[in-house]
């Protein structure tokens, strides 16, 4: 039965279009506050960011930035739950980044989609979600964003307050 059941999940992924690395980025001595993925070939229907680390205390949203773009374009919506509750956030038009899950004080990891980031007929969107776990206290995070632009994304900037050494991040292009 294992072996039907991996032959399904192969042939189902390949039928929904491959995934490429396009770039990789690992936080040396000191950590960084910021990554940079430029330069992104327009080849790709979709792009995926994933990255594992440690993000500095206090900070628990990743701000995403569009190809330099520090105007106030970004409308963002999140849904978070942690050992102590659950609530929600949202901005609309009052920043120059977009939020999506992150990441806090105890290792952890997030995936974040950018849909038809070529399409130069609409708004890019994007979905996330991340958390991590500090012995029962850390936080689970879904967000949802919209850039408001029609241009192609060719580079994408994420902050942290402080991403800590060895922290990794993987630029994937995905087809079909």
């Amino acid at each position: 039965m294992a072996g039907i059941q991996l032959g399904l999940i192969g042939s189902y992924s390949a039928s929904l279009g491959a995934y490429d690395s396009i770039a990789t980025s690992v936080a040396g001595v000191g950590g960084t506050t910021s990554v940079t993925f430029s330069s992104i070939p327009s080849t790709y229907t979709h792009l995926q960011i994933r990255a594992y680390g440690i993000v500095a205390a206090g900070v628990t949203n990743l701000a995403v930035q569009f190809n330099g773009d520090t105007a106030s374009n970004y409308w963002w919506h999140q849904l978070y739950g942690s050992g102590g509750g659950t609530g929600s956030n949202n901005s609309g038009a009052s920043s120059p980044f977009m939020y999506m899950p992150t990441f806090a004080t105890q290792p952890g990891g997030m995936v974040l989609d950018i849909l038809d980031y070529t399409n130069t007929n609409k708004y890019k969107t994007m979905r996330g979600i991340g958390g991590s776990d500090a012995n029962g206290s850390g936080q689970l995070s879904l967000s949802s964003g919209m850039w408001n632009s029609t241009a192609a994304i060719t580079s994408i900037t994420l902050y942290g307050s402080t991403f800590s050494q060895y922290s990794s991040f993987a630029l994937y292009g995905i087809k079909g």
